[in-house]
């Protein structure tokens, strides 16, 4: 598999997930989950028209491109047109809804020209094979079943029945469209098969409609009766189905109640808006709530860690974005569901999971994931005022906490109140060290030590259980006649308010730079950063117009603002040549929101709705030359501040 850096396009349902190029090639296949089962090496179409060569519908130097989704659905469009024949290729992509292992590829032909045009359409698809998965391929009158030990991926046509197929070899002949092979069964990972079309009068068009079946290998004559169920359905209306349910989709989480508008500002904005709502369920697991941070990007870690995986750190964010969307049976999930099953023994989550629970390749600890979790639990809770849900989440955030005050107090050399000596050589003894929680990486995953941010986020999490206590005590009487869980509690609360006055006092003397006036981001360099906003929002911290805070804003803007008014996640970045991130500048317009500067926050803000992408797609980081983004198109963090912005800037409205 050639590394595909960028996914343009992004369609799915309930159990698939589907990245596109942006002239239409097929890139990615997820199924049922969205980050571990992808199949697709490659899948390229093309046709034969009269007597040419192969033309690649994604790769033809007379091509032309146009895509564009359905509106308000997940249902993506690409028109090819080919400029030496003059014939227009319409290649439609639907992720049914009713039938969620089943994409739909249609393709409607149109013949543009004076003369009649002989179409053959020609498939060649490979998939990843492992030697403990080996790819075979068996050919069918409709298509191809490529299958391996424990998945299969059928490709068929509902009408028509193949002209020809080769299972070995066909990667040097299939240019020249000389497919043939006498086996119906081979053992090979890439098949090419071809369909004839047949002629195409001037003016006139036709059309072939292609399914992708993904399943468990099981009996092969299951598999043919499903593929031949499938056949038998009205794709079109399916496809329809599917369109509908995305429509109701939107209309149903529109929460905002955002509007077209005749200025073109004001439509970008909603349609920002619009296709966030429609990403968001393409990153959950709809059984366990697990949100992956992007669709994958980078499978053999050439220039990053990937980023299919479930950061609970990220996923606060945006689960609290979902709560702004009426998406609160999703969150609720994301905390009742994943984060349970996640959390470990000690109480901590660890950096990042499968979206099915299980633990991801990780490099480090990082103290915020579990910080994160506690202060959002609090939240779900400030959008549903559901007591219930507190409760049930009441042992895991019990859990955490305990973990995170054994962190503030190894780190921060914070002793307890009640402290005697005895315990304190316990402490110190070198049993103890070996036992010492690992320190933390930062928020991005770079530096190890005691950061601004993961402090922050601690002080908030303390903030939250405090208040958590408050409501179960004083609205479901969870506390009622429980004389020494009353005790627990009151004891808990006075040593966390100990702690965060540590906190707070450890970031003053530790973090701040006399010589600047401002804030810097951890104990081991004094570099801006982004992230040091945190301790403003979401974290509370400190307010927004103290004088602190204040001189460390125009810290940040002479150090990590660049010439387009884009800002850096903090100074010397280099990751990807250290681009500007939407999420730094809607980091900056929250703060000048929370300090009342709406024309400051109106410039930050314009940045992230200038440089979204061709589908409004709002990226990790954007090309600072062609303000374009350039990593990772389709990254929920991001779309996910763009959801909190909007409900300072639209929710009273």
């Amino acid at each position: 598999m050639e590394n595909k850096y960028l996914n343009e396009a992004i369609i799915g349902n309930k159990k698939m997930l589907v990245t596109y190029s942006s002239k239409g090639e097929l890139q990615r296949l997820y199924f049922p989950s969205r980050e571990n089962r992808q199949y697709i090496s490659f899948f390229h179409t093309g046709v034969k028209v009269n007597n040419s060569d192969l033309i690649y519908l994604h790769d033809d130097i007379n091509n032309v491109y146009k895509q564009y989704y359905d509106t308000d659905t997940n249902i993506l469009n690409t028109e090819i047109t080919n400029t030496y024949f003059n014939l227009t290729m319409l290649q439609t992509d639907c992720a049914l809804i009713k039938e969620d292992n089943v994409l739909l590829k249609k393709y409607t032909f149109i013949n543009d020209s004076k003369i009649d045009l002989d179409i053959e359409f020609y498939i060649h698809s490979e998939l990843l094979s492992s030697e403990n998965n080996h790819v075979s391929c068996k050919v069918i009158d409709s298509g191809m079943i490529q299958y391996a030990h424990d998945f299969v991926v059928s490709t068929f046509a509902k009408q028509y029945n193949i002209n020809k197929h080769q299972i070995n070899g066909s990667k040097e002949t299939i240019k020249r469209t000389e497919i043939y092979d006498k086996d119906y069964i081979g053992m090979s990972k890439d098949t090419s098969i071809s369909y004839k079309i047949g002629i195409i009068h001037p003016n006139e068009k036709k059309t072939i409609e292609i399914c992708i079946l993904t399943d468990e290998n099981r009996n092969i004559s299951d598999i043919e009766d499903e593929i031949d169920r499938i056949r038998r359905k009205d794709l079109n209306k399916e496809c329809a189905a599917t369109k509908t349910y995305w429509r109701k989709y939107l209309k149903a989480h529109n929460s905002l109640n955002l509007k077209e508008s005749e200025n073109s500002y004001e439509e970008k904005i909603y349609e920002i808006y619009k296709r966030t709502i429609l990403l968001f369920p393409l990153l959950t697991n709809q059984e366990t709530g697990g949100i992956i941070a992007s669709p994958e990007i980078d499978e053999y870690f050439t220039k990053c860690g990937r980023y299919a995986y479930c950061w609970p750190r990220d996923a606060v964010f945006i689960t609290r974005a979902m709560d702004i969307l009426k998406m609160q049976k999703e969150t609720e999930k994301f905390y009742k569901n994943f984060c349970k099953m996640t959390q470990s023994k000690n109480g901590m989550w660890e950096q990042r999971f499968y979206t099915d629970g299980k633990l991801a390749p990780c490099w480090g600890y990082q103290v915020d994931e579990t910080a994160s979790v506690v202060y959002g639990v609090y939240e779900h809770y400030q959008y549903t005022k559901s007591e219930k849900f507190l409760k049930d989440n009441l042992k895991m955030c019990e859990k955490a906490i305990d973990f995170l005050k054994k962190y503030v107090k190894q780190w921060l050399d914070i002793k307890d109140q009640d402290e005697d000596v005895v315990k304190e050589e316990i402490e110190n003894s070198s049993y103890a060290n070996k036992n010492k929680i690992h320190v933390s990486y930062d928020i991005w995953e770079m530096h190890e030590g005691i950061h601004l941010y993961s402090l922050a986020s601690i002080y908030a999490a303390f903030e939250c259980i405090m208040k958590i206590y408050k409501i179960l005590d004083k609205n479901i009487s969870e506390f009622d006649n429980n004389r020494l869980k009353e005790e627990k509690v009151s004891k808990t609360e006075k040593e966390l308010k100990y702690l965060q006055t540590a906190i707070k006092n450890f970031i003053n003397e530790k973090m701040y730079d006399k010589e600047t006036n401002s804030y810097y981001r951890n104990t081991e360099d004094k570099l801006m950063d982004i992230s040091i906003l945190g301790a403003v929002e979401p974290f509370n911290v400190f307010k927004p117009k103290e004088r602190k805070i204040m001189n460390t804003i125009e810290k940040i803007n002479l150090s990590i603002r660049t010439y387009t008014g884009g800002y850096q996640r903090f100074e010397h970045d280099h990751y990807m040549n250290g681009n500007p991130w939407p999420i730094s500048n809607l980091w900056m317009t929250l703060y000048y929101l929370d300090a009342g500067e709406k024309k400051k926050a109106k410039e930050t803000f314009d940045f992230v709705i200038k440089t979204a992408g061709k589908h409004c797609f709002l990226g990790e980081q954007v090309d600072n030359n062609t303000l374009k983004p350039n990593w990772v198109i389709g990254l929920g963090w991001s779309h996910a501040m763009f959801i909190i912005v909007l409900e300072r800037l639209y929710g009273n409205k």
